[in-house]
């Protein structure tokens, strides 16, 4: 049954054309992603979709009595009403049944209405119906009821409009960004609800799990068209790579993107739903393919960022308390070179906090940070960017560098990077206030990367941003050196850019995971239930791993950093060896090569003696 029909859609602004002839249908039961890169006419689409803007021509029509529901990314909420009055502030017959129960429950005095409430409750069959619309407020962590919007943060409104999308059952679910603002644990539960139940969602994310998991179709607007691909993020995937090879054989750099974004995604381990044999194995397995990971990523960027010094980053010890809320207790860590962690944890556990105190934005109330000489640090911040008006792109990112270096002399320009960004040559001369949000937020990352720091932190970076962005950002954060931190609700993102992961449980407790997100997720899911007079500290990563393998915390990280490394020179001595196998050094190089391959043998030789050392230790 059709629901929706986009026929012939044209939407131009002035001289420049976001599209023509644009058409589509959404029927029911489809679960539709729309993606398109920002600034393409994604959102003007939606837009016209929902009534909020006229398209110059064409029409969208849509099938009588049908009941449509847009999430938008600026909730439309009344701000005197509370989070109660604004759910029950709608046509929904069994909602306002509900709410004549619960102001009868609120006068028990009352037993004529009480009476009254609860035969209509009967009537209607309307218990099952407020347990569930109860356990979405609880799953979206709406639970003060009598809390006015006005007092709401932008998150909470948010999670309401949904709440509110979601009790109500429109027939047409139309989202932009629905994850914006969600925890990783609401994600899954609303990636979960969206997969089971018999839902018609046509949604704008950026959340390639999401996509993977709950789409059944995916629309693609792409230079003003529209290609439409019957399967989730995978089938997307593999299909758009053999467009792009029919079209244009040519395109190599976008052909090698889409297959190596599609291997990665096939190498994803399925979720497993049988217990572990042995914790500890399943710790060393984890361990090892997050070393490996990275590895089998293609290194396109050299770049050739200030040297670091023996020290890093030190954290002693440090305390912060809001109120009664603790978000460290005494929290001590000691960043090694070419560190890559991910920071996950629910909201309000303290990870924007934890990343102010480390970039001195915020004192701790006790502790220190101590940041080695050499260290330059690179801040991308969930507030964005604020350009002068009348400003052009390329002038807003020279003020912060003009080239990153790369190695062997060579460079990136600011323009280079701009365009490696997606912003063109013609892009690059537009004024700042013509850029859309997410354009913006790329033009923010072009900013903080071009000042090539050596230890890179971006909180969110992954926010309004689309997947072709996403793609790119990914690559460079693969060929970068230097340390990196990331806080993101990404899971995709995460598991494919960073090598352990924070674990904010809250109330202070940190933990150390090898691993990225998927890793985690499957051990936890694996791990053996806890008893309830457990410690809250019920998988301290840490203590387990010194109690099991007699190495100290920073010894565990030398021995998984030897083993990468050791891995690493016997491929680049395989290479080498081929070189000569091949008589492909000329006569003039052979001495050169020769010492090079000796050097890497040498290399070799110290790093497994070292690592033999601290395998006696964990006898």
């Amino acid at each position: 049954m059709n629901y929706l029909s986009v026929e012939n859609i044209s939407k131009s602004y002035g001289e420049r054309t976001l599209f023509e002839n644009v058409s589509f249908g959404i029927n029911k039961d489809q679960k539709i992603a729309f993606i398109a890169k920002n600034g393409t006419g994604k959102t003007t689409i939606m837009n016209i979709i929902t009534g909020k803007d006229e398209p110059d021509s064409g029409q969208v029509v849509m099938r009588k009595d049908i009941k449509m529901a847009f999430l938008s990314q600026v909730p439309d909420l009344q701000d005197e009403l509370t989070i109660e009055e604004s759910i029950f502030a709608s046509d929904n017959d069994t909602l306002k049944v509900i709410e004549a129960y619960e102001k009868a429950l609120e006068n028990p005095d009352d037993a004529e209405s009480y009476q009254k409430a609860f035969d209509q409750m009967d009537q209607l069959n309307a218990w099952d119906f407020e347990t569930q619309f109860k356990q979405i407020l609880f799953k979206l962590k709406l639970d003060d009821l009598k809390l006015k919007v006005k007092n709401l943060s932008g998150g909470q409104k948010k999670r309401l409009s949904l709440a509110i999308i979601l009790i109500n059952r429109p027939d047409l679910l139309i989202l932009d960004e629905p994850t914006n603002h969600l925890d990783l644990e609401m994600i899954e539960w609303l990636e979960n609800y969206f997969a089971k139940e018999n839902m018609t969602l046509f949604m704008v994310t950026h959340d390639r799990f999401f996509l993977e998991r709950v789409c059944n179709e995916i629309i693609e607007l792409e230079n003003g068209k529209i290609y439409q691909y019957k399967g989730n993020y995978s089938y997307y995937l593999e299909k758009k790579e053999l467009r792009i090879a029919s079209e244009n054989a040519s395109i190599d750099k976008a052909q090698n993107l889409f297959v190596k974004e599609l291997e990665w995604m096939r190498r994803q381990p399925k979720a497993r739903t049988t217990k572990s044999k042995s914790r500890q194995d399943d710790f060393y397995v984890i361990k090892e393919k997050a070393e490996s990971r990275r590895r089998e990523q293609q290194v396109e960027l050299e770049i050739n960022m200030e040297r670091m010094g023996s020290k890093i980053i030190e954290l002693h010890k440090l305390v912060k308390k809001f109120k009664d809320k603790t978000i460290l207790d005494g929290f001590s860590y000691d960043f090694q070179r070419g560190e890559r962690i991910g920071i996950i944890g629910k909201n309000g556990t303290g990870k924007t906090t934890f990343l102010n105190i480390l970039t001195g934005t915020i004192p701790p109330d006790s502790g220190k940070v101590v940041i080695g000489e050499t260290m330059k640090i690179g801040y991308y911040t969930q507030s964005g960017i604020q350009p002068k008006y009348g400003q052009k792109v390329i002038d807003v990112i020279k003020e912060f560098g003009e080239y990153i270096p790369l190695m062997k002399g060579r460079t990136i320009s600011a323009g280079q990077l701009l365009e490696r960004f997606l912003f063109d040559r013609k892009k690059q001369h537009d004024y700042v206030e013509k850029l859309s949000g997410g354009e913006l937020k790329r033009l923010y990352l072009c900013t903080v990367l071009i000042q090539n720091p050596n230890f890179l932190i971006l909180d969110e970076p992954t926010n309004d941003l689309d997947i072709v962005t996403l793609n790119v950002l990914e690559n460079f954060l693969v060929d970068y050196p230097g340390c990196l931190i990331v806080v993101s609700h990404d899971r995709y993102f995460m598991d494919k850019i960073v090598d352990h992961l924070f674990v904010f449980r809250g109330e202070g407790v940190i933990e150390d995971f090898p691993g990225n997100y998927s890793d985690f997720r499957t051990y936890e899911d694996s791990a053996e239930p806890v008893k309830d007079d457990a410690p809250k500290e019920k998988n301290n990563w840490k203590q387990q791993q010194n109690a099991s393998a007699g190495l100290s915390f920073n010894e565990q990280k030398e021995y998984a950093k030897l083993e990468r490394e050791i891995k690493d020179l016997e491929f680049e001595k395989k290479r080498i060896e081929q070189l000569f196998s091949d008589g492909k050094v000329a006569d003039a190089e052979i001495s050169a090569k020769a010492n090079e391959l000796q050097q890497v043998i040498e290399k070799i030789e110290t790093k497994e003696l070292r690592l033999l050392e601290l395998m006696e230790k964990m006898d």
